[in-house]
Protein backbone atom coordinates (compact mmCIF):
# COMPACT_ATOMS: atom_id res chain seq x y z
CA UNK A 1 0.00 0.00 0.00
CA UNK A 2 1.86 3.10 -1.04
CA UNK A 3 1.38 5.94 1.51
CA UNK A 4 -0.13 8.24 -1.39
CA UNK A 5 -3.10 6.36 -0.77
CA UNK A 6 -3.62 9.12 1.75
CA UNK A 7 -4.62 11.39 -1.42
CA UNK A 8 -8.01 9.66 -1.05
CA UNK A 9 -9.16 11.32 2.07
CA UNK A 10 -7.68 14.88 0.74
CA UNK A 11 -10.15 14.55 -2.27
CA UNK A 12 -13.30 13.37 -0.61
CA UNK A 13 -11.96 15.75 2.26
CA UNK A 14 -12.28 18.99 0.36
CA UNK A 15 -15.34 17.89 -2.12
CA UNK A 16 -17.21 17.12 1.12
CA UNK A 17 -16.37 21.20 2.39
CA UNK A 18 -16.50 22.76 -1.03
CA UNK A 19 -20.14 20.92 -1.25
CA UNK A 20 -21.39 22.17 2.13
CA UNK A 21 -20.27 25.45 1.30
CA UNK A 22 -22.18 25.79 -1.93
CA UNK A 23 -25.06 24.14 0.10
CA UNK A 24 -25.25 21.02 -1.67
CA UNK A 25 -27.70 18.68 0.38
CA UNK A 26 -26.98 14.91 1.56
CA UNK A 27 -23.72 14.98 -0.30
CA UNK A 28 -21.21 16.01 2.26
CA UNK A 29 -22.57 13.90 5.11
CA UNK A 30 -22.01 11.11 2.82
CA UNK A 31 -18.63 12.10 1.95
CA UNK A 32 -17.61 13.13 5.91
CA UNK A 33 -18.57 9.96 6.90
CA UNK A 34 -17.22 7.85 4.40
CA UNK A 35 -13.16 10.13 4.98
CA UNK A 36 -13.32 9.49 8.56
CA UNK A 37 -13.76 5.68 8.07
CA UNK A 38 -10.96 5.64 4.99
CA UNK A 39 -8.72 7.86 7.10
CA UNK A 40 -9.00 5.60 10.50
CA UNK A 41 -8.28 2.61 8.04
CA UNK A 42 -5.42 3.94 6.27
CA UNK A 43 -3.91 5.36 9.32
CA UNK A 44 -4.45 1.32 10.69
CA UNK A 45 -2.42 0.21 7.35
CA UNK A 46 0.41 2.75 7.41
CA UNK A 47 1.35 2.40 11.09
CA UNK A 48 0.83 -2.05 10.32
CA UNK A 49 3.20 -1.09 7.39
CA UNK A 50 5.37 0.96 9.77
CA UNK A 51 5.77 -1.70 12.13
CA UNK A 52 6.27 -4.89 9.95
CA UNK A 53 9.00 -3.40 7.37
CA UNK A 54 10.53 -0.49 8.84
CA UNK A 55 13.46 -0.96 6.13
CA UNK A 56 11.45 -0.79 3.41
CA UNK A 57 9.25 2.11 4.68
CA UNK A 58 12.03 4.11 5.17
CA UNK A 59 13.69 2.89 1.74
CA UNK A 60 10.24 4.52 0.15
CA UNK A 61 10.66 7.98 2.33
CA UNK A 62 13.83 8.55 1.23
CA UNK A 63 13.46 7.82 -2.75
CA UNK A 64 13.15 10.50 -4.93
CA UNK A 65 10.32 9.63 -6.93
CA UNK A 66 8.44 7.93 -3.89
CA UNK A 67 9.42 9.97 -0.36
CA UNK A 68 7.04 13.17 -1.43
CA UNK A 69 4.22 11.03 -1.49
CA UNK A 70 4.12 10.73 2.34
CA UNK A 71 3.56 14.58 2.30
CA UNK A 72 -0.35 12.97 1.80
CA UNK A 73 -0.33 11.94 5.05
CA UNK A 74 0.14 15.50 6.46
CA UNK A 75 -2.44 16.66 3.98
CA UNK A 76 -4.71 14.44 4.28
CA UNK A 77 -4.75 14.74 8.50
CA UNK A 78 -5.43 18.68 8.14
CA UNK A 79 -8.04 18.63 4.94
CA UNK A 80 -9.95 16.00 7.83
CA UNK A 81 -9.49 18.34 10.24
CA UNK A 82 -10.69 21.24 8.11
CA UNK A 83 -13.82 18.43 7.44
CA UNK A 84 -14.92 18.05 10.84
CA UNK A 85 -15.41 21.60 11.52
CA UNK A 86 -17.08 22.88 8.30
CA UNK A 87 -19.66 19.36 9.17
CA UNK A 88 -19.97 19.26 12.24
CA UNK A 89 -18.33 21.92 14.32
CA UNK A 90 -15.60 19.60 15.95
CA UNK A 91 -13.27 21.80 17.24
CA UNK A 92 -11.34 19.24 19.66
CA UNK A 93 -10.45 17.03 16.94
CA UNK A 94 -9.68 20.12 14.75
CA UNK A 95 -7.34 21.15 16.70
CA UNK A 96 -5.61 17.25 17.28
CA UNK A 97 -5.36 17.47 13.83
CA UNK A 98 -3.62 20.11 13.50
CA UNK A 99 -1.33 19.38 15.69
CA UNK A 100 -0.78 16.39 14.40
CA UNK A 101 -0.45 17.55 10.81
CA UNK A 102 2.21 20.18 12.03
CA UNK A 103 4.72 17.62 13.96
CA UNK A 104 4.26 15.17 10.61
CA UNK A 105 4.92 18.46 8.53
CA UNK A 106 7.95 19.21 10.75
CA UNK A 107 9.10 15.90 10.79
CA UNK A 108 8.27 14.47 7.28
CA UNK A 109 10.42 18.15 5.61
CA UNK A 110 13.68 17.79 7.11
CA UNK A 111 13.40 13.79 6.90
CA UNK A 112 12.60 13.95 3.03
CA UNK A 113 14.46 16.86 2.37
CA UNK A 114 17.63 16.31 4.38
CA UNK A 115 17.93 12.60 2.89
CA UNK A 116 17.38 13.41 -0.60
CA UNK A 117 20.50 16.01 -0.04
CA UNK A 118 23.05 14.19 1.21
CA UNK A 119 22.34 10.76 -0.98
CA UNK A 120 25.24 9.97 -2.77
CA UNK A 121 23.12 8.04 -5.76
CA UNK A 122 20.26 9.87 -6.70
CA UNK A 123 18.71 10.05 -10.17
CA UNK A 124 19.08 12.28 -12.97
CA UNK A 125 16.27 15.56 -13.40
CA UNK A 126 14.28 13.36 -15.69
CA UNK A 127 13.76 10.39 -13.80
CA UNK A 128 13.54 11.66 -9.93
CA UNK A 129 11.36 15.08 -10.42
CA UNK A 130 7.02 14.60 -11.09
CA UNK A 131 4.41 16.43 -10.08
CA UNK A 132 4.30 14.47 -6.82
CA UNK A 133 7.21 16.55 -5.71
CA UNK A 134 3.97 19.22 -5.26
CA UNK A 135 2.96 17.42 -2.44
CA UNK A 136 5.66 19.36 -0.35
CA UNK A 137 3.56 22.64 -0.73
CA UNK A 138 0.35 21.45 -0.62
CA UNK A 139 0.69 19.58 2.45
CA UNK A 140 2.25 22.98 3.89
CA UNK A 141 -0.67 25.09 2.74
CA UNK A 142 -2.90 22.38 4.29
CA UNK A 143 -1.61 23.24 7.51
CA UNK A 144 -2.04 27.02 7.08
CA UNK A 145 -5.52 26.27 6.36
CA UNK A 146 -6.55 24.27 9.16
CA UNK A 147 -4.45 26.81 11.36
CA UNK A 148 -7.25 29.34 10.35
CA UNK A 149 -9.78 27.14 10.71
CA UNK A 150 -9.41 26.91 14.20
CA UNK A 151 -7.46 30.04 14.96
CA UNK A 152 -11.24 31.75 16.48
CA UNK A 153 -11.11 29.03 19.02
CA UNK A 154 -7.41 29.08 19.98
CA UNK A 155 -6.92 30.57 23.51
CA UNK A 156 -6.58 34.80 22.82
CA UNK A 157 -2.67 34.69 24.23
CA UNK A 158 -1.99 31.86 21.31
CA UNK A 159 -3.78 33.33 18.36
CA UNK A 160 -0.92 35.91 17.17
CA UNK A 161 1.87 33.18 17.15
CA UNK A 162 -0.76 30.93 15.35
CA UNK A 163 -1.40 33.58 12.51
CA UNK A 164 1.99 34.13 11.79
CA UNK A 165 3.36 30.67 11.58
CA UNK A 166 0.35 30.57 9.47
CA UNK A 167 1.69 34.02 7.40
CA UNK A 168 5.24 32.46 7.89
CA UNK A 169 4.15 28.71 5.98
CA UNK A 170 1.99 30.40 3.65
CA UNK A 171 5.08 32.13 2.61
CA UNK A 172 6.91 29.46 2.04
CA UNK A 173 4.33 27.28 0.39
CA UNK A 174 4.59 29.91 -2.12
CA UNK A 175 8.48 29.92 -2.29
CA UNK A 176 8.76 26.25 -2.69
CA UNK A 177 5.78 26.27 -5.29
CA UNK A 178 8.36 28.19 -7.32
CA UNK A 179 11.17 26.45 -6.43
CA UNK A 180 9.93 22.78 -7.13
CA UNK A 181 7.68 23.87 -10.03
CA UNK A 182 10.53 26.03 -12.00
CA UNK A 183 12.17 22.13 -12.10
CA UNK A 184 9.17 20.38 -13.20
CA UNK A 185 8.47 23.05 -15.82
CA UNK A 186 11.99 22.60 -16.97
CA UNK A 187 11.57 18.65 -17.36
CA UNK A 188 7.85 19.28 -19.24
CA UNK A 189 9.96 21.59 -21.98
CA UNK A 190 13.45 20.13 -22.41
CA UNK A 191 13.12 16.41 -21.80
CA UNK A 192 11.13 14.01 -23.71
CA UNK A 193 8.11 13.18 -22.36
CA UNK A 194 6.09 9.12 -22.81
CA UNK A 195 2.03 9.19 -22.12
CA UNK A 196 3.59 7.02 -19.02
CA UNK A 197 5.41 10.28 -17.53
CA UNK A 198 2.01 12.24 -17.82
CA UNK A 199 0.62 10.48 -14.87
CA UNK A 200 -2.79 12.15 -12.63
CA UNK A 201 -0.31 14.01 -9.99
CA UNK A 202 0.66 16.20 -12.43
CA UNK A 203 -2.39 17.90 -11.47
CA UNK A 204 -0.67 18.91 -8.30
CA UNK A 205 0.36 21.79 -10.12
CA UNK A 206 -2.70 23.28 -10.55
CA UNK A 207 -3.86 21.95 -7.28
CA UNK A 208 -0.74 23.23 -5.25
CA UNK A 209 -1.83 26.52 -6.56
CA UNK A 210 -5.55 26.29 -5.50
CA UNK A 211 -4.80 25.74 -2.15
CA UNK A 212 -2.22 28.32 -1.95
CA UNK A 213 -5.17 30.42 -2.86
CA UNK A 214 -7.50 29.27 -0.54
CA UNK A 215 -5.06 29.73 2.43
CA UNK A 216 -4.52 33.58 0.56
CA UNK A 217 -8.28 34.14 1.16
CA UNK A 218 -7.91 32.80 4.84
CA UNK A 219 -5.34 35.06 5.91
CA UNK A 220 -7.13 38.03 4.19
CA UNK A 221 -10.54 37.24 5.84
CA UNK A 222 -8.41 37.34 9.50
CA UNK A 223 -6.88 40.56 8.50
CA UNK A 224 -9.99 41.93 7.04
CA UNK A 225 -11.88 41.24 10.27
CA UNK A 226 -9.39 42.66 12.64
CA UNK A 227 -8.58 39.71 13.89
CA UNK A 228 -4.33 40.24 13.96
CA UNK A 229 -3.20 43.81 13.10
CA UNK A 230 -0.43 41.95 11.33
CA UNK A 231 -2.47 40.10 8.70
CA UNK A 232 -3.91 43.68 8.21
CA UNK A 233 -1.64 45.45 7.71
CA UNK A 234 -0.70 42.73 5.23
CA UNK A 235 -3.93 42.97 3.52
CA UNK A 236 -3.20 44.30 -0.26
CA UNK A 237 -0.28 41.53 -0.22
CA UNK A 238 -2.28 38.98 0.75
CA UNK A 239 -4.99 39.81 -1.72
CA UNK A 240 -2.12 40.39 -4.35
CA UNK A 241 -0.70 36.72 -3.75
CA UNK A 242 -4.27 35.24 -4.09
CA UNK A 243 -5.09 36.15 -7.70
CA UNK A 244 -1.78 35.42 -8.64
CA UNK A 245 -1.72 31.74 -6.91
CA UNK A 246 -6.08 31.55 -8.63
CA UNK A 247 -4.44 32.86 -11.90
CA UNK A 248 -1.65 30.51 -12.15
CA UNK A 249 -3.75 27.28 -10.79
CA UNK A 250 -6.59 28.59 -13.34
CA UNK A 251 -3.71 28.82 -16.40
CA UNK A 252 -2.41 25.41 -15.85
CA UNK A 253 -6.18 23.91 -17.16
CA UNK A 254 -6.52 24.22 -20.20
CA UNK A 255 -2.79 22.38 -20.94
CA UNK A 256 -3.31 19.82 -18.09
CA UNK A 257 -6.73 18.59 -20.33
CA UNK A 258 -4.67 18.91 -23.62
CA UNK A 259 -2.08 16.64 -22.21
CA UNK A 260 -4.82 14.30 -21.03
CA UNK A 261 -6.02 14.20 -24.24
CA UNK A 262 -3.07 13.57 -25.61
CA UNK A 263 -1.80 10.87 -23.72
CA UNK A 264 -5.06 8.83 -23.78
CA UNK A 265 -6.80 9.57 -26.80
CA UNK A 266 -3.78 10.26 -29.45
CA UNK A 267 -0.94 7.99 -27.58
CA UNK A 268 -4.01 5.80 -26.52
CA UNK A 269 -2.50 5.05 -22.62
CA UNK A 270 -5.64 2.76 -21.25
CA UNK A 271 -7.23 4.62 -18.76
CA UNK A 272 -7.42 2.19 -15.93
CA UNK A 273 -7.70 2.98 -12.08
CA UNK A 274 -4.45 3.76 -10.21
CA UNK A 275 -3.66 5.09 -6.93
CA UNK A 276 -2.43 7.98 -8.35
CA UNK A 277 -5.72 9.14 -9.98
CA UNK A 278 -6.30 10.58 -6.62
CA UNK A 279 -4.20 12.95 -7.09
CA UNK A 280 -5.93 14.73 -9.92
CA UNK A 281 -9.21 14.37 -8.04
CA UNK A 282 -8.51 16.55 -5.23
CA UNK A 283 -6.87 19.59 -7.32
CA UNK A 284 -10.33 19.71 -9.08
CA UNK A 285 -12.21 19.45 -5.65
CA UNK A 286 -10.23 22.03 -4.00
CA UNK A 287 -10.11 24.88 -7.39
CA UNK A 288 -13.70 24.61 -7.03
CA UNK A 289 -13.37 25.80 -2.96
CA UNK A 290 -10.69 28.06 -3.31
CA UNK A 291 -12.64 29.84 -6.23
CA UNK A 292 -15.53 30.11 -3.94
CA UNK A 293 -13.49 31.50 -1.41
CA UNK A 294 -12.39 33.94 -3.73
CA UNK A 295 -15.16 34.99 -4.59
CA UNK A 296 -16.31 36.22 -1.36
CA UNK A 297 -13.12 37.60 -0.31
CA UNK A 298 -13.01 39.89 -3.79
CA UNK A 299 -16.54 40.62 -3.86
CA UNK A 300 -16.36 38.30 -7.73
CA UNK A 301 -19.64 36.96 -7.52
CA UNK A 302 -19.19 36.02 -11.35
CA UNK A 303 -17.17 33.58 -10.04
CA UNK A 304 -19.14 31.54 -8.24
CA UNK A 305 -20.22 29.59 -11.10
CA UNK A 306 -16.90 28.57 -11.99
CA UNK A 307 -17.14 27.42 -8.51
CA UNK A 308 -20.09 25.13 -8.68
CA UNK A 309 -18.97 23.92 -12.27
CA UNK A 310 -15.77 22.94 -10.82
CA UNK A 311 -17.45 20.90 -8.17
CA UNK A 312 -19.56 18.94 -10.63
CA UNK A 313 -16.51 17.79 -12.48
CA UNK A 314 -14.80 16.97 -8.79
CA UNK A 315 -18.18 14.88 -7.81
CA UNK A 316 -17.64 13.45 -11.28
CA UNK A 317 -14.08 12.39 -10.95
CA UNK A 318 -14.26 11.40 -7.87
CA UNK A 319 -17.68 8.57 -8.65
CA UNK A 320 -15.71 7.09 -11.54
CA UNK A 321 -11.66 6.73 -9.56
CA UNK A 322 -14.16 5.31 -6.56
CA UNK A 323 -15.71 2.98 -8.68
CA UNK A 324 -12.58 1.89 -10.15
CA UNK A 325 -10.86 1.57 -6.31
CA UNK A 326 -14.37 -0.11 -5.23
CA UNK A 327 -13.72 -2.78 -8.42
CA UNK A 328 -10.20 -3.56 -7.98
CA UNK A 329 -11.21 -4.18 -4.73
CA UNK A 330 -14.03 -6.38 -5.36
CA UNK A 331 -12.12 -8.26 -7.69
CA UNK A 332 -8.92 -9.26 -5.89
CA UNK A 333 -11.25 -10.14 -2.74
CA UNK A 334 -12.68 -12.73 -5.58
CA UNK A 335 -11.36 -16.60 -4.88
CA UNK A 336 -9.21 -17.80 -7.48
CA UNK A 337 -11.21 -21.16 -9.16
CA UNK A 338 -9.37 -24.00 -8.22
CA UNK A 339 -8.46 -26.32 -11.28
Amino acid sequence: MPSTYFALVMATGVIAVAASELGVPVVPQLLGVLNVVAYAVLVTLEAARLIRSPREVFTELTEHVSGPGFFTVVAATAVLGSQVVTLWNAWTVAQVLWVASALLWLVLSYTIFAALTIKENKPSLEKGISGGWLLAVVATQAVVVLGMVIAPVVPATAVPYLHFACLALWSWGGMLYVLTMALIFYRYEFFALSPQDLSPPYWISMGAMAISTLAGTMLLAAGEAGASHLLASLTPVTKGASVLFWATGTWWIPLLVVLGVWRHVARRFPLRYEVSYWGMVFPLGMYALCTLHLADALDLGFLVPVSSAFLVFALLAWTLTFYGLARGIVYRARPVPRR
